[in-house]
């Protein structure tokens, strides 16, 4: 069987004009699971974590014996709208956790937005051993509006 080459040129064109319209139709459909808040949460925060806190906190959420907390406690896990109130804010006091006292001061973070914090809170909530609710940002909306 003998193609024509005006037959192979006009199926080339055909196929190539209709290319872009194929590729576009597929490019939205390349994922069928979206990403749950949670899993956006973590990935965010984690984004958060790397760049304001793992230098005091460490990678590994340790923090530096007898100078910066480590995220893995109770002080971590508890209270939502207290850790909320800390990022925000900053701790100048001295903190004690299994017997160890830490004495660096956090900074304040007043600059930072609510869904980063938000999201770092869930971050480190959920990472370190730690498992426990997300921090929603309506959540850091309401511990703000009272500091003010």
């Amino acid at each position: 069987m003998k193609i024509h080459p005006g037959t192979l040129f006009i199926f080339f064109i055909f196929c190539f004009s209709y290319l872009p319209v194929l590729l576009k139709a597929q490019e939205g459909n390349h994922c069928a699971v979206k990403k749950s808040p949670y899993r956006l949460a973590m990935d965010s925060g984690k984004k958060v974590y790397s760049l304001q806190c793992v230098t005091c906190h460490q990678a590994d959420g340790l923090g530096v014996p007898n100078v910066n907390p480590p995220l893995n406690s109770k002080k971590v896990t508890g209270d939502k709208n207290k850790l909320i109130g800390i990022v925000i804010n900053g701790s100048a006091t001295h903190v004690e956790i299994n017997g160890i006292t830490y004495n660096n001061a956090m900074p304040p973070n007043q600059g930072i937005k609510d869904q980063e914090i938000a999201d770092v809170l869930t971050y480190i909530r959920n990472s370190f051993g730690n498992k426990v609710s997300m921090v929603r940002v309506s959540d850091v909306k309401s511990v703000r509006s009272k500091l003010k």
